[in-house]
């Protein structure tokens, strides 16, 4: 008999971070399958979804709004700018810092992305009842709140 005997293993299926590492799984999955053909990755497309309303800015903070290492967005926006969906731009004020811009080939993918996206996210949510989800949504939205102001 080893001395590992009286240790119980954890019911993962009953944890958080089991769940919620489950879930963003399954929603990886999901999100791959409907925008497969509009080659885009979760991450791209809230970089490029920030952008919309943020043209102009620069890449730090784009990374920053979308909770996102700033490191690693250099990548992610190398790739959307190899596909022409956005540009960078000398800031007139500092010719060394570089500002984001959507292109209009970006904006122009971004509307058959958006729909498919709206598809996405009713699809992760489809096994909740519509009153399920309405409560659902707004405790993930508390639960990352919680975490990123304590």
């Amino acid at each position: 008999m080893n001395g590992h005997s009286r240790i119980k293993s954890i019911d993962l299926t009953a944890t958080p971070g089991h769940l919620i590492r489950r879930a963003h799984q399954i929603a990886v999955a999901i999100f791959a399958e409907h925008l497969a053909e509009a080659d885009i990755t979760p991450v791209q497309f809230a970089l490029l979804n920030a952008l919309l309303d943020s043209p102009g800015i620069d890449q730090v903070s784009l990374a920053k709004r979308v909770a996102f290492d700033p490191a690693t967005s250099g990548s992610v926006i190398g790739r959307l700018e190899a596909k022409g969906w956005i540009v960078r731009q000398a800031d007139p004020a500092d010719k060394r810092r570089k500002l984001l811009v959507v292109t209009s080939q970006g904006a122009q993918a971004m509307v058959e992305i958006q729909a498919k996206v709206a598809i996405v996210q009713a699809k992760i949510l489809s096994p909740l009842s519509v009153e399920e989800q309405q409560q659902f949504v707004p405790m993930l939205q508390r639960l990352v709140q919680g975490h990123e102001n304590p």
